[in-house]
């Protein structure tokens, strides 16, 4: 402007904002042919719009909207798209466009194939379920479910980490995959079965009226040819009728009667009586008594549980009655018409000082109330059920402790115990849960390859020694013997006579049958409960015989037993740690013609504490952790 020139006189204050828009606005721009160009990857953005790098081609960023069909995406990219993705907005779409000018989208048909997505395959197959199963085309180590493990790696295994595979364990019935680790086979194997589980809970689901609501299913992806019929199957408040359930749930129940028609009793099976099934109470909330838990074929069941009582109704409930657990008629197999009914083997009366008392006759003793005692109630059950290896039950025996309680006191615990033996069969004493009891007998055996420990059914006759009789002669008390029994040191002996023609070698042989006895185990239990399967339970027996350069015969048997004390100082538990077998023995005298002499020969058992002194343990105290800011002490520091 020439300084001659006249002032130019401002905008109105009106016009300033719409000049500076109308500054901003892009110039349009005809779009450029798109010339498609393979790329290796393809772009995706985020919501926001902006790019969030290439993705692998079937990838899909974008989350469906149910209710919306998306046509499917075409990718068309120009000279820069490679710099520089383009981002089109829904309402436009780039491509060639007649005269060099944007017009109207071009519509695109709808596909009918459902966009694929990351939804799993449900596994409802317990057999096909791996949960230890974590390397990809490897075999896991002691993974006994791995499909992708052979032989030979399970030759290796020790155990299996997962040993058993259950489905959802909300069911009432189920199946589950057993797995174990047969070592005593060579090489080991892997050994797998299948059996079906009875859940005992009383809030197991019975039938279930929608099946896909367990697992995970690939839901349906809507589009413009199904959206009618996912509304009108989906659309209501609930997605099935009730007809539809009660036809569900009919079919389920007939199905699973169909299933449980069989002709012998299978593991964890309800067991069956002429009015339902057997039931034991079991403790609900609080411990409180719940009738409706089912007894299952070869379950060993010992529970306890609190029931109310009150005065008014002592005589008149039914779980307080003995006949509520014995008048009952139990089915041989499922659904059969054979029955066993229950036998009344023994009645345990018990009065208010806790002083049981056994009754000679099993006769039923209803519960009777006498002011504010009520005697007559049952305190505990124990059912042992006899059963065949085919699966039938054959008889059942009941054995009650009825006591007599006060009725103020409102609540009782009862107890009920079910315990399941072969038919021909008695169950093994045990000599103490889990360490030994004084006075009770040593459990002994013999170890057996790949069937574990061998026992003899008689308890008294596993480890014993020579019992000393009125003869006292050596070699007419042979077979004549007595248990080893825990804590006690016992001493026995008899008398040999020896004359001019008695042969040693014939005597020696004679006199260590005589204090040994007929069957000597070879391994003793470290517990009064272990179990013949698990060898390593058992402690081999260490003889300490010397061997002498002429013959001699034995005039000295002892059996020393080591023990201590395992576990807590509060209960401390009576464990064997070694047994040691000494003989001595001694040169046969000489004895003259015409007179004998007389020897004694001798046997002993000591039981040796070898305990360490019990020092109580307690956990190291806490230790505070405080770290103070660094100027804490300014400006002193």
């Amino acid at each position: 402007m020439g300084p001659g020139a006249a002032p130019r006189s401002p905008p109105p204050p009106l016009l300033r904002p719409l000049a500076l828009c109308l500054l901003v606005l892009p110039l349009p721009v005809a779009p450029t042919t798109a010339v498609p160009t393979p790329t290796p990857s393809v772009w995706a953005t985020n919501p926001d719009g902006a790019a969030t790098g290439p993705q692998p081609e079937g990838f899909s960023s974008t989350t469906p909207t149910p209710g919306v069909s998306y046509p499917a995406p075409e990718t068309s990219q120009g000279p820069s798209s490679e710099s520089s993705p383009s981002i089109s907005s829904p309402a436009e779409t780039l491509g060639p466009s007649p005269a060099g000018t944007r017009g109207p989208p071009t519509p695109q048909e709808p596909t009918s194939t459902p966009r694929p997505g990351p939804w799993p395959q449900p596994v409802t197959d317990v057999a096909k379920l791996c949960t230890c199963d974590l390397l990809v085309d490897q075999c896991d180590i002691n993974c006994c479910c791995d499909p992708i493990c052979t032989a030979a790696d399970f030759s290796l295994f020790t155990t299996c980490s997962v040993p058993v595979v259950t489905g959802d364990r909300q069911l009432c019935r189920q199946q589950e995959a057993l797995y174990s680790i047969d070592t005593s086979a060579h090489p080991p194997q892997r050994t797998h079965q299948l059996a079906d589980k009875v859940n005992p809970s009383v809030f197991c689901i019975q039938t279930v009226n929608y099946k896909a609501a367990l697992s995970f299913q690939p839901p349906e992806i809507p589009t413009s040819e199904n959206f009618d019929g996912l509304l009108q199957n989906y659309g209501g408040v609930t997605f099935s009728t009730e007809v539809d359930v009660a036809s569900s749930v009919e079919s389920t129940t007939r199905s699973a009667a169909d299933a449980n028609e069989t002709s012998r009793y299978e593991y964890r099976d309800p067991i069956q009586t002429a009015d339902g099934f057997l039931w034991i109470p079991a403790p609900l909330f609080f411990s409180q008594c719940a009738d409706t838990n089912p007894a299952g074929f070869l379950i060993n069941q010992a529970v306890k549980c609190v029931r109310k009582i009150e005065a008014n109704e002592c005589a008149t409930t039914p779980a307080l009655s003995m006949e509520f657990y014995t008048n009952s008629s139990i089915l041989a197999v499922p659904k059969s018409s054979q029955r066993v009914n229950i036998t009344i083997q023994s009645i345990t009366l018990q009065n208010l000082q806790g002083l049981r008392t056994r009754l000679e006759n099993s006769a039923v003793l209803l519960p009777t109330l006498q002011g504010q005692m009520c005697s007559n109630v049952v305190l505990e059950v124990k059912y042992l059920i006899t059963f065949t290896e085919v699966g039938e039950i054959t008889d059942v025996a009941a054995s009650l402790v009825l006591a007599t309680i006060d009725v103020t006191v409102g609540f009782i615990r009862q107890s009920f115990e079910t315990n399941f033996i072969p038919q021909n069969m008695k169950p093994v004493v045990l000599s103490g849960n889990p360490g030994y009891v004084v006075g009770l007998p040593i459990k002994a055996g013999f170890r057996s390859s790949g069937s574990g420990i061998v026992q003899t059914m008689n308890e008294d006759g596993q480890l014993t020694m020579l019992k000393s009789t009125s003869a006292q002669d050596c070699l007419a008390v042979e077979g004549i013997r007595t248990p080893v029994l825990f804590g006690y040191n016992m001493i026995s002996g008899c008398q040999l006579r020896i004359t001019r023609d008695a042969n040693c070698l014939l005597l020696a042989p004679a006199l260590l049958n005589v204090l040994k006895g007929q069957n000597f185990p070879d391994c003793v239990a470290s517990f009064g409960n272990s179990e013949p399967q698990n060898g390593l339970d058992w402690v081999q027996v260490v003889y300490n015989v010397s061997q002498p350069s002429s013959c001699e015969i034995p005039v000295w048997f002892e059996i020393l037993v080591k023990w201590t004390k395992y576990g807590s100082l509060l209960n401390p538990q009576a464990k064997l740690t070694s047994l040691t077998v000494t003989v001595v023995t001694a040169p046969l005298p000489q004895v003259d013609s015409g007179t004998g002499k007389t020897i004694p020969i001798l046997s002993a058992v000591t039981f040796l504490d070898v305990s360490a002194p019990a020092e109580p343990g307690y956990k190291s105290p806490p230790t505070v952790e405080a770290k103070l800011p660094f100027d804490f002490f300014f400006p002193f520091v």
